[in-house]
Parts: C-alpha cells; sequence; structure tokens
C-alpha cells in the first residue's frame, strides 16, 4: 500500500507538470487555433537562461529572466512567422512550429552538450514525508506551484477582461473584432504567457529528482501533449484533469514495470499515447472539449 501510495503521489506531483505544459497549448488554441510544437524548445531556452543565471544574479532573479526569455521567444515566434501565415491552414502553422522546434533544441542541445546543468533550486534535493511515503521536495512545491497558477487561469476566464475577451476570440474572432475585442492583443498575450509558462514546468522538471537540465528536459512537451488532447485543447480544467492522470498513469507503469515486464522495459514514456487514444475513442473532443455541432 505505501509503495502504491508513494507512486501515485510522485505521479500527481509530475501530471501537474505536465498540466501547466498543457495548459499552454490549451491557452494558444483557444486563442488562435494554433498547436505550437515548439513549446518544447521554449521551455528547453527558458530553463537554459535560468540555469546560466542563477550563480550570479541569484535563483528568484534567475527564474524572472528565464521566464521572460520564454515568453520574449515566444513572442519573436508569433510576430515574425505566426502572424504572417495567420491565413494559412493550422496544419501549416503547426508544421512551421515543427521547424522552429527543430532549430531551437539543435542550437540549444550544441550549447549544452552531454553535460548535467544544475539549476541551483534553493530547495534542492528535500523531500517532504507524509507518514511513511516520502516525496521530493521540488515536486510537491511544483504541486502546489501548478495549483495556483491553474486556479488564476481559471478564475482569469470567468471574471476578467481579458478572459471574456479571450472566450470571445476563441469563439469568433471576427464577430469579437467587430465588438471591440483586440484580437491581435489577445492572441499576443497568449503565445507570451503559454511561453512563460512552460519555463516554470522547465524548471521544476530539471530539479530533483532528477540530476539537472539536459536536452532530454525539452521532450517533455511531446507527453504533456496528450494531456491537453485527452482533457480537451479548448478546455483550462481539462488541461490540468489530462495532467494528472497522464501523470498518474506514467507513474503506475514505471513503478511496476517488473510486474508489466511482458510489455518491455520503458513502457511508461508510451502510456501517455496509449490512454490519449482510449479517451478519444470514447470522447474524440476529450474529457472536457467542447464538441462541435454540424448539420446533415
Amino acid at each position: 500500500m505505501t509503495r502504491l501510495l508513494s507512486i501515485v503521489l510522485t505521479g500527481l506531483s509530475t501530471g501537474s507538470i505536465y498540466a501547466l505544459v498543457a495548459l499552454g497549448f490549451v491557452l494558444l488554441y483557444k486563442a488562435a487555433g494554433v498547436v505550437n510544437f515548439a513549446h518544447g524548445s521554449l521551455l528547453l531556452l527558458g530553463t537554459y537562461v535560468t540555469a546560466r543565471t542563477w550563480e550570479t544574479v541569484g535563483f528568484p532573479a534567475a527564474v524572472g529572466l528565464g521566464v521572460l526569455t520564454g515568453a520574449g521567444a515566444a513572442l519573436v515566434i508569433q510576430r515574425l512567422l505566426a502572424e504572417q501565415m495567420r491565413d494559412a491552414a493550422p496544419v501549416a502553422l503547426a508544421i512551421m512550429t515543427i521547424g522552429v522546434d527543430i532549430v531551437l533544441s539543435t542550437e540549444l542541445s550544441r550549447r549544452m552538450g552531454p553535460d548535467i546543468t544544475v539549476l541551483g533550486h534553493p530547495w534542492g534535493g528535500a523531500a517532504v514525508r507524509l507518514g511513511a511515503v516520502a516525496v521530493p521536495a521540488n515536486r510537491a512545491i511544483a504541486l502546489g506551484v501548478a495549483a495556483l497558477i491553474i486556479a488564476a487561469f481559471l478564475l482569469a476566464f470567468r471574471f476578467t477582461g481579458w478572459g471574456v475577451a479571450m472566450r470571445a476570440a476563441a469563439e469568433d474572432p471576427e464577430a469579437a473584432a467587430l465588438v471591440g475585442v483586440r484580437v491581435r492583443r489577445v492572441v499576443t498575450t497568449s503565445w507570451m504567457l503559454a511561453g512563460g509558462l512552460a519555463v516554470v514546468a522547465g524548471i521544476f522538471l530539471a530539479g530533483s529528482p532528477t540530476p539537472g537540465l539536459s536536452p532530454a528536459v525539452g521532450l517533455v512537451a511531446l507527453r504533456a501533449l496528450p494531456a491537453a488532447i485527452l482533457g480537451g485543447l479548448d478546455s483550462t480544467t481539462g488541461a490540468l484533469v489530462g495532467g494528472l492522470i497522464v501523470g498518474v498513469a506514467e507513474g503506475l507503469a514505471a513503478g511496476y514495470q517488473d510486474e508489466l515486464a511482458v510489455f518491455g522495459r520503458g513502457s511508461g514514456e508510451v502510456v501517455p499515447y496509449i490512454v490519449m487514444i482510449a479517451v478519444l475513442l470514447i470522447r474524440p473532443a476529450g474529457l472536457f472539449g467542447t464538441r462541435a455541432a454540424g448539420r446533415v
């Protein structure tokens, strides 16, 4: 029982990090109908800046610099590339972000090399004990931070002018523009928020029990994408629930890999996609996604 509880708690903490990345996918999809496959490289870029600056400016300031870098890079992608392709098909935009991801991740991998870079988390490798179960403090803090951030976005969508503008822009951009919604500003803000959220997730991913930052950390976006899709690409709540489901499922597969040896080692890496496919077979729009209505 202790083993199961430990695996579930670890899965929830990991899932909360996936939820932050998934929230970035949701923000962009709601505002601009774009699936940004460059999310992983933005995560890696901002986290790399944090890793390179924390010894000079301190950890809190380095985190701020990293988040600003991720948001700024997302702004550059949006203004120089995505906005120029605003009349293109969604698949063309998606392919463009794949190209950006390849360019950015390749350059960052070259700069980082094979070494692991420490980010200087103040809590280090400390653990939080819940009875007989120990969870890395880094992952416990990540769970709390993710809960606060996602709760703030849920409230913002419902009670702020920006949230109302985003919902209007997502529903019908042309009609929203006619009633005074600044659709371009909404889209730009969404790109920047998504880039910043990715970096927050990356900073936690590079902490305990992970030894530090490596190019592999950027691949987390590929695991968070199934979380966003199975939760519903247009649902903030879905990003949270999808992230937690993927985290727990991945944790269970890794924790019981001896019992699941018949499926091969490393099965935990494909579990997010298996769960996503299973959910989509039942609910094609995701657990909380909006079903499109059509006439026949």
